[in-house]
Order: structure tokens, then C-alpha cells, then sequence
């Protein structure tokens, strides 16, 4: 699959494609719907299918502070979006003079200058250009004009994660605010990932004989409530089960959020300075401080245990 940032990285004899546009954070399976529709109807049609997506996302420009947490970084989205079968994603700077672009400007330079679109697949409330003033409607009109289909699928996804909302990116961060990362992975139809580098901690985890790997968690992620959650850690091609520590360490006075998994039942591992990931499987318990530190090692030991029984129960499922 191609990548490629910036309109002046697309191939300059790139033919006809269908395209999809979004943020898509997470690629959960209301955007897989959009992505696979995208996907088939560019086979159908003999073109690559292009994922078009923004980096920062649009709300730190026009309302800077606001950056929404991230349920998957862009190098994740792409895989996501490979496995798919996307051909191309397209990651367009979005600064202020780009969010100047008009709906018109916006389908000219983007969709038919460079892109050359035979196709574009959105959802229904998909909207675009200056104030977000496009919308499918408009760009309908747009397509006869400029010889694109405009075809719009249902996004829409329920479950019984949050209550039988429709799923959205929204609704899976509040869930993984929350704590509630099956819910989270309901909607995103895997688990909920977070990603860094292996970072020194304090080694407290060493030295009570749970070695974690405390992971320095990148830029804006969507990391789930303070508490105890089995998973998984994934570090040099390997998926090890792990029990995950997230929060400030209140038995020793901490202060800084962190995420620490202990890969369990695993000796003499040295992940320091590696990029990890961090699959969450399920809650196990809330964050809290205990009367003394035997009763935490007593703690720490169930919580292990608990973890390896839910992900080998998950590993058999």
C-alpha cells in the first residue's frame, strides 16, 4: 500500500480511483463499512481505492486546545486500512490555510487535480471545506460537473456497547475514558491498543518481581480509565499476555499517569527503547492504595492470575 503526505506525494501519472474521505480515527466497523464499500467498488471499476485523511485533526486547527484523543495513530490506521485493501492513503497537512479551502476548492485540488476521482464513498453526515460546509449533497452536484459517482453508505453500527448507541469515534473514547475497553473493542471489532516507547521507570515493579514495561505513550492517546486491565503486550513480533497497570502509582505517592504492562510469566526481557503496543482485553480492577505492601504483592498476585485466566479464556473463545 502506498503512503503518502502531502498532494505533491502522489504520483504525478496517477490515474482514475475511488476515494474515501475521513479522519477515521480508530477504523472501527462503522468506518470499515465505508472503507470496504470504497474498496469493492474500486475493484468493480479497475482503479486503486485512496483513503484521504488529516493530520492534526481538524479540531486542533479550528479550535486549538481541542484535539480529541486518539484511539489509533496514523501508522495504525494504515495498516487497519491495508488489511482492508485500501492501495493508498493520502494524509493531508491540515493547517489554517488549508482549512481556509472551500467545498469547491477542496473537490478541484484534492478529488479531481490530483486524485482524479471516478468515485468517492462517504457516510451520511460526512461534511468538508471551509466551516465544514460541504456535505454528500453538495458533492454530488460537484461529481456531475467534474465526471465522479457519489455513493453514500450507512455507517451506522449498534451494539450493546453504550448502551445501544450508534457506533462512533466519539461514543470509543468515552467508553475507553471510562474504563469499559470491552465495550470500546465491541465497536472497534478488536481491542483497544496503545503504543510507545519502553521507558526507565522507577524499576518498583522489579524489584516486588513484576517487571513492567512502562511505556511512554504517544502524542494525544486515548488511554483507558486508572485501574488493572489484562491483555496483551506486543514487542518484537511477539503478543505476550500481560496484566496492565494504568494510572499514578498511588501506593508511592505518585503523580504521573502511566502505562505499565508486566508481561507475565516472562523472564529476563529487556524492552527498554523499543516501540510497543499494548492491547487492553478487559477490566480487572479499579486503582487503589493499600495499608501495607504485603497486601499489595498478596493484590498484585491475584490480579495476575485474573489476567492470565481472561486471556487464555479469550485465546480459546
Amino acid at each position: 500500500m502506498q503512503r503518502w503526505r502531502g498532494l505533491e506525494d502522489i504520483p504525478q501519472d496517477w490515474g482514475r480511483s475511488v476515494v474515501t474521505i475521513g479522519s477515521y480515527d480508530g477504523v472501527h466497523r462503522g468506518h470499515q463499512l465505508i472503507i470496504r464499500h470504497a474498496v469493492d467498488r474500486a475493484r468493480e471499476l479497475g482503479v486503486p481505492a485512496v483513503v484521504v485523511t488529516f493530520d492534526p485533526h481538524p479540531s486542533e486547527v479550528v479550535r486549538p486546545g481541542s484535539h480529541p484523543p486518539l484511539l489509533a495513530p496514523h501508522h495504525r490506521r494504515a495498516e487497519l486500512m491495508a488489511d482492508l485493501g485500501v492501495d493508498a492513503v493520502l494524509i493531508l497537512p491540515f493547517t489554517t490555510e488549508f482549512s481556509q479551502l472551500s467545498p469547491a476548492d477542496f473537490v478541484v485540488k484534492v478529488l479531481v487535480d490530483k486524485l482524479h476521482a471516478k468515485a468517492v464513498v462517504e457516510g451520511p453526515n460526512f461534511r468538508f471545506g471551509h466551516k465544514a460546509a460541504g456535505n454528500v449533497e453538495f458533492l454530488a452536484t460537484q461529481g456531475k460537473t467534474y465526471d465522479f459517482e457519489v455513493e453514500v453508505v450507512d455507517l451506522y453500527v449498534t451494539g450493546a456497547a453504550g448502551g445501544g448507541e450508534p457506533f462512533s469515534s466519539t461514543l470509543t473514547r468515552r467508553l475507553v475514558a471510562e474504563g469499559d475497553v470491552e465495550g470500546a473493542a465491541e465497536i472497534l471489532g478488536r481491542p483497544h491498543r496503545v503504543e510507545g516507547v519502553v521507558v526507565r521507570g522507577a524499576q518498583r515493579g522489579r524489584e516486588l518481581g513484576f517487571p513492567t514495561a512502562n511505556v511512554e505513550t504517544l502524542p494525544h492517546t486515548a488511554i483507558p480509565a486508572d485501574g488493572v486491565y489484562a491483555g496483551w503486550l506486543h514487542a518484537q513480533g511477539e503478543a505476550m499476555p500481560a496484566a496492565i497497570s494504568v494510572g499514578t502509582n498511588p501506593q508511592f505517592e505518585g503523580t504521573e499517569r502511566t502505562v505499565e504492562a508486566y508481561a507475565i510469566d516472562r523472564v529476563g526481557l529487556d524492552l527498554y527503547g523499543l516501540h510497543v503496543a499494548v492491547d487492553f482485553l478487559a477490566f480487572v480492577r479499579g486503582q487503589a492504595k493499600f495499608d501495607t505492601l504485603d497486601a499489595l504483592l498478596v493484590q498484585m498476585g491475584q490480579d495476575v492470575e485474573k489476567c492470565a485466566e481472561l486471556v487464555a479464556a479469550e485465546g480459546a473463545a
